[in-house]
């Protein structure tokens, strides 16, 4: 594999101080691309900016606050303050808080749509608005937004989540067809169980709502039960897929969402 492929590639993720969005983050400085480290965690983009920069590599970083408009079109100025043009988005941030239905608060739908539907739909809006206005490219410019299994589930613990990646599919095939004339492909990945810092706090979550007994029970169980391989992944079972998507190899792509879940879901 070339290890500069996505050499020339200014990129924004969003959601990058910790867990996917980090790894991913240096994985892609690591093969070239020059990268914009987002996310409401101050400290957390300001660290892996730096460790990328440490490792040779091109980094800025901005707060972003995915679910403000102002904010999403500031994020994507500064990219092209720094890097001249924004031509790949990665558009990861989420959030997750698991709920029995049918006591499931108003408060609960609302924060998780807001931040992973919405939050979704305002990023690309910013960063296609710029890419038109810069004019097509002889590459493609790329959008890849992260959908998960319940993208194509639901989980009756996770009802708003659920919903809210059915938007992402959604806004993966819409985009798609949308931006396509304009020479920008829409595609996304759907992980399965990835043992992050949001798996954790969930784990701990649905000990509390009473789903399962003790930590680390509820991704155990769903090696188990659930998942073909028999376990669960972490950030690096991610990496390949994402920079496929990145890359020139997936240029005759688009709308389309890929499982990357050990074997959970099948269509």
């Amino acid at each position: 594999m070339d290890t500069q492929r996505l050499a020339g590639r200014k990129a924004l993720i969003t959601g990058a101080a910790q867990g996917m969005g980090a790894a991913i983050a240096k994985n892609w400085a690591a093969q070239g691309a020059a990268i914009c480290v987002a996310d409401i965690n101050q400290e957390g983009i300001k660290e892996v900016a730096q460790e990328i920069r440490d490792a040779g590599g091109q980094a800025t970083h901005f707060v972003l606050d995915v679910t403000s408009e102002e904010q999403a079109e500031a994020a994507v100025a500064h990219v092209v303050s720094e890097f001249g043009e924004i031509n790949l988005l990665l558009n990861n941030a989420g959030v997750n808080k698991p709920t029995m239905f049918p006591d499931t608060p108003k408060e609960n739908y609302d924060f998780i749509m807001n931040v992973n539907a919405w939050g979704k739909f305002n990023v690309m809006r910013a960063v296609s608005k710029q890419m038109i206005a810069q004019g097509k490219q002889e590459e493609p410019y790329k959008i890849i937004n992260v959908g998960s299994i319940a993208s194509r589930m639901s989980f009756d613990d996770i009802i708003p989540y659920s919903m809210a990646k059915h938007a992402v599919l959604a806004l993966i095939r819409g985009g798609a067809k949308a931006l396509a004339p304009h020479g920008i492909t829409v595609n996304g990945y759907g992980p399965g169980v990835v043992r992050t810092e949001m798996w954790e706090q969930l784990d701990k979550d649905l000990v509390e709502i009473g789903k399962f007994e003790q930590p680390g029970q509820s991704m155990d169980s769903l090696a188990a039960n659930m998942i073909e391989l028999k376990r669960y992944s972490y950030p690096d079972d991610i990496l390949g897929t994402a920079a496929y998507l990145a890359s020139a190899d997936s240029d005759y792509m688009t709308g389309q969402l890929i499982m990357i879940d050990g074997g959970m879901v099948y269509q």
